[in-house]
């Protein structure tokens, strides 16, 4: 979800800057409130939930003064995703790593605040880096076969689980830098499994970064350990 460059750095100083801060708060809970009814009905019926999420989201890119899309382009937008297919949707558990302590001591490690995750940079679109905790990971069952995507912790912003992935339709159906599937900090979170320590992953509500949309905008970009070597033809498409 969006994330302006330098918007979220401090108090803003004029007019303009609070008001704009004030449309975030509320383009923030109104994602929240989505999310949270999306959590609920994907318990009985997972795509009348991504009905839900599409319709909503695509509402709001047209209409909310905080969309990342451009606001010449708004009124004429137009959401485009694959259809929903129930074989994109997983319940996962979470495969925590402990980080070993320069001494060769994990339990010193895990003591850390975030239990010894390992400190990444990862690039932000704007130039830069965000620094993020990488707290394990998550092996999805494909039908390609499983795959090992890395799950981050995002120290800064708001804090929250954050997993963005590449896939072999970036750069042609999707934005070449990939997408997201999960940002915690601004709400986008599918929640947990029936299993303990698990998350549902739905690629179905896979989304892009707001960069995709207007530059202006600041992102984290996907790490090469998230870039799948198979096209992942489900959630939100460029073309």
């Amino acid at each position: 979800m969006p994330q302006q460059a330098g918007a979220d750095a401090g108090a803003a100083g004029t007019p303009a800057e609070r008001h704009s801060l004030v449309e975030l708060a509320d383009w923030r809970r109104r994602v929240a409130d989505l999310y949270a009814a999306i959590r609920l009905e994907a318990l009985t019926d997972p795509e009348a939930a991504w009905r839900r999420w599409r319709d909503t989201r695509e509402a709001l890119y047209r209409s909310h003064p905080q969309s990342p899309v451009p606001a010449p382009d708004r009124a004429t937008f137009r959401a485009t995703h694959w259809p929903y297919d129930p074989g994109w949707r997983f319940e996962v558990p979470v495969e925590v790593e402990v980080e070993v302590d320069g001494t060769g001591n994990a339990d010193a490690a895990a003591a850390s605040p975030l239990g010894g995750a390992l400190g990444i940079a990862m690039p932000v679109s704007t130039g830069g880096a965000e620094r993020l905790e990488r707290i394990g990971s998550v092996t999805v069952p494909f039908e390609a076969g499983p795959r090992r995507l890395g799950l981050f912790w995002m120290s800064g912003y708001a804090g929250g689980l954050f997993l963005p992935f590449g896939d072999a339709t970036n750069g042609r159906e999707t934005y070449g830098a990939g997408r997201y599937l999960l940002d915690a900090a601004k709400s986008a979170d599918l929640g947990p499994g029936a299993g303990a320590g698990s998350l549902v992953l739905d690629f179905n509500f896979a989304f892009h970064p707001s960069c995709a949309f207007d530059p202006r905008w600041a992102c984290p970009l996907t790490p090469p350990e998230n870039r799948l070597d198979i096209p992942v033809e489900a959630g939100e498409r460029l073309v």
